[in-house]
């Protein structure tokens, strides 16, 4: 077939995309309790993340860290706002960007929502290392991370 995969069982996209799909799944349930979305979810955690750093991000900061795009991020951060989760504040050097600070709350559910996602992370990929030994979680995550920032 020309360098064509023969059919969706052999293409690691194809499997990828079901693995997604089901992850996507699992951290929807487990954030269900907390009521937030996935993308709340990461946006949340990443500014308690670059909060707790030292850092109050402005949406595009915070954007780049979570790889979400600026659209979403404005839409969800409101989101959060409205939830009493993050306070925007008017940044002093320009003030068409808001600074975000994480809330006492969002703090709390932050760390409250965290190990829940991390426990699904665990159950989801620990099969994936199962009869792999050389495939543990970090190099798992670092084959995750080369193929995201591969050109």
């Amino acid at each position: 077939m020309d360098g064509l995969v023969e059919g969706p069982a052999n293409s690691p996209g194809f499997w990828l995309w079901h693995a997604t799909l089901r992850w996507q799944r699992e951290v929807a349930a487990a954030l269900a309790p907390y009521d937030l979305t996935h993308p709340q979810f990461v946006l949340l955690s990443c500014a308690w993340w670059l909060n707790e750093q030292g850092a109050t991000p402005n949406q595009q900061e915070l954007s780049a860290q979570a790889g979400t795009d600026v659209r979403t991020t404005s839409q969800v951060v409101r989101k959060l706002e409205a939830k009493g989760l993050l306070d925007r504040t008017t940044d002093p050097d320009d003030t068409r960007a808001r600074r975000l600070r994480i809330t006492p709350r969002g703090t709390a559910l932050a760390r409250a929502a965290i190990p829940a996602v991390e426990a699904v992370d665990h159950t989801f990929f620990t099969p994936a290392a199962h009869g792999s030994p050389s495939l543990t979680p970090d190099a798992l995550s670092h084959l995750l991370r080369r193929l995201t920032e591969a050109p």
